[in-house]
């Protein structure tokens, strides 16, 4: 049974025994009323039978209406006879027939009852249902089975959710056939250049036992086999740099949108992402006066590849400052993002924007050697480029920017 249930019941339950003591409190109550107008009638009973009619106050009582002489007449309301000096009396007192107060009492009680199931059935059919559906779908997306379609849910609350998260569970299982093509044309191709790698190395065994084994008597035959291996070699080098350069080829697809975006709005983004996470490590921020102009870029992209900047200058500088700059030259806009501490050398600084490439002053921090890689992508992808230089004490990366 589930927990959901469990607390059905037990709310159920609880409703049935308001319900029941309801009732009893009011029978009790009920039960006094009725007590009191009949010992009253009695008691007035009993005080004319030693008095006169006329000396009994029937102010004295809450449920004595009035006293007056017996006849056959009609009456309206409840009553007793008794006598008093040798003549009747009636005496007509208050009946409290509350039986409409407990009617309506119960049908209140039962309406709230009905209306707490319906609640409760609604909630089950309309929020749990369609929720567990969800929960079920996010862990067999978790364990990669995206082929599992989602049942159709039209409640208010997640349809539309529901709708969105198989639109996601669709794009993930394309997402995941194209890589899988992807990366079993990258292993033909890998092992194609393999398999090919074989005929120069066979080449060039070959030569190498011939001149060992003394097989060439003449310097000119010796000369052409050495000749044969130095061709060979190269054959296999050219090998190699195809197969490295299809382990390390983009497997990103970097998606841009070109539209106009005004700097200020780029600029408001990262400083308000970053006034508080430097100013939480006592890192000196500063970000330039500049002029307001449109840039033709992906504003979204062109976020992240500032980011990317300053994440990097977080990581690698000496956390003492980071300041952007800006310039501009011809029709494009500088953006700089400057760190202070000690800039790459020489060659790490050549191969900064290669893929998967980690400088000297990386090591024990964790990274992939991908982040300048992406921006650099996306900056020529928008008709810009990213270039960096080591500065006084620091060292800064620039974003190049078409101006609209």
């Amino acid at each position: 049974m589930s927990r959901f249930s469990k607390s059905v019941i037990l709310i159920l339950i609880v409703e049935i025994l308001l319900i029941v003591l309801c009732n009893i409190l009011v029978f009790r109550f009920l039960d006094h009323d009725i007590m009191l107008y009949r010992i009253e009638a009695k008691q007035v009973a009993m005080r004319m039978e030693q008095e006169h009619a006329e000396d009994i106050n029937i102010n004295d009582y809450e449920t004595i209406i009035r006293i007056e002489p017996y006849d056959d007449s009609y009456v309206n309301y409840d009553y007793i006879v008794a006598e008093c000096d040798g003549t009747l009396y009636r005496i007509g007192y208050e009946n409290n027939d509350n039986t409409n107060i407990v009617f309506v009492l119960n049908l209140c009680l039962a309406v709230m009852f009905i209306l707490t199931v319906c609640i409760l059935i609604y909630i089950n059919r309309k929020v749990l249902k369609p929720f567990n559906n969800m929960t079920n779908m996010t862990v067999e997306l978790a364990k990669g089975n995206l082929t599992r379609p989602l049942t159709e849910e039209k409640s208010r609350y997640f349809g539309r959710f529901l709708w969105g998260m198989d639109m996601l569970r669709e794009n993930l299982e394309d997402s995941k056939r194209k890589e899988l093509e992807y990366q079993k044309e990258k292993k033909t191709l890998v092992l194609s250049l393999s398999h090919d790698i074989k005929t120069p190395l066979s080449a060039i065994e070959l030569y190498t036992k011939a001149l060992k084994e003394g097989i060439y008597d003449s310097e000119e035959k010796k000369e052409g086999a050495l000749n044969g291996i130095l061709k060979n070699a190269d054959e296999i080098k050219r090998y190699a740099g195809e197969i490295t350069k299809i382990s390390r080829e983009d497997f990103l697809d970097l998606k841009v949108n070109v539209g106009e975006v005004y700097l200020d709005d780029v600029m408001n983004r990262i400083e308000a992402y970053y006034w508080d996470k430097l100013s939480v490590i006592h890192t000196e921020f500063e970000v330039e006066k500049h002029s307001n102009c449109l840039l033709k870029c992906d504003p979204d992209r062109l976020v992240e590849v500032i980011q990317n900047f300053m994440e990097n200058a977080i990581k690698y500088g000496d956390g003492q400052s980071i300041r952007i700059s800006f310039d501009e030259e011809e029709d494009c806009k500088l953006i700089s993002v400057f760190n202070t501490g000690i800039a790459p050398d020489e060659t790490d600084m050549q191969s900064i924007f290669d893929s998967f490439y980690r400088g000297k002053n990386t090591e024990g921090i964790n990274g992939s050697g991908l982040g300048l890689y992406i921006c650099k992508n996306l900056m020529q992808k928008m008709d810009g480029d990213v270039y960096s230089e080591a500065a006084d004490n620091g060292f800064k990366v620039i974003a190049v920017v078409k101006m609209a």
